[in-house]
């Protein structure tokens, strides 16, 4: 796996990544809405939208394998998010199939299993359990990710991502982050792993707290170097309201437009 598209290089984590696998592979080739500025050595910047299947399967052409970032990053509108998060998902792994990409890295959430009750431990077998229209979202390009794995023998990788920060922001996020090295790490575990059909990998870092486990990280070897707990004294008293966001592991998307019955959630 020498040649990698990032989609969604300008966002956020698409920044870092960037900056983390600089150098490492023959060619990263850029791609977002935005213009991705001063290609340097060994980067190609693409202006493209995922919505725009032609385009991305221009993009996917001669790559070896797809980190797909690109997508609403947070709890929106479902008109916002259907185009982006559902279609341009379906796109990116349809142009995948078409130009003959190897592996696709999709960027999954946490939020695919946020109704689970805090102190409940979840693994990469647990049936989903979305909190939002986002956490929905990302339970569709997990099917999708099976669906091309299954069907057209893509090798996909599913990250179920946590609290993407440079340090954890509330107590929550003592279980649930995930630092910057670590996520460089793990997409490059991702990238460089022997052949594999379809995973499922948690991204967390070495927290103290973690309430996810799954072996698979393991096998590709992730080791994560962080670990939120250094933290925990600043931390402690910043925590959500009694409720949902408190409740369960995905936290306040939990809470936003609440209106069950939290006591018949096992």
């Amino acid at each position: 796996m020498q040649r990698i598209l990032i989609t969604g290089a300008a966002g956020e984590i698409g920044t870092v990544l960037r900056a983390g696998l600089a150098g490492s592979y023959s060619l990263l080739r850029l791609l977002d809405v935005r213009p991705c500025a001063n290609a340097g050595k060994g980067e190609e910047a693409v202006v493209a939208d995922i919505t725009d299947l032609d385009a991305v399967t221009t993009a996917t052409r001669d790559i070896d394998c797809v980190v797909h970032l690109a997508g609403v990053p947070r709890e929106g509108p479902w008109d916002q998010i259907l185009p982006k998060n559902v279609a341009g998902t379906y796109n990116l792994f349809e142009a995948a199939r078409r130009s003959g990409v190897k592996r696709v890295i999709f960027a999954s959430s946490n939020h695919v299993i946020g109704f689970y009750r805090v102190g409940n431990k979840v693994d990469e077998n647990a049936l989903v359990r979305p909190d939002s229209r986002y956490g929905v979202s990302k339970v569709f390009g997990e099917a999708v990710g099976r669906l091309y794995a299954d069907k057209h023998g893509l090798s996909v990788a599913c990250l179920r991502i946590g609290s993407f920060r440079d340090a954890p922001k509330n107590a929550r996020e003592l279980r649930t982050w995930i630092s910057h090295r670590d996520t460089v790490q793990l997409v490059r575990r991702c990238i460089d792993a022997p052949a594999f059909h379809f995973i499922v990998v948690y991204g967390v870092s070495a927290n103290t707290r973690n309430p996810w486990h799954d072996k698979t990280a393991q096998r590709i070897g992730y080791r994560p170097e962080d670990n939120a707990e250094k933290y925990a004294a600043e931390l402690e008293g910043k925590t959500y309201p009694p409720g949902p966001a408190t409740d369960f592991h995905g936290g306040d998307p939990c809470a936003s437009e609440f209106s069950g019955d939290a006591s018949k959630i096992d």
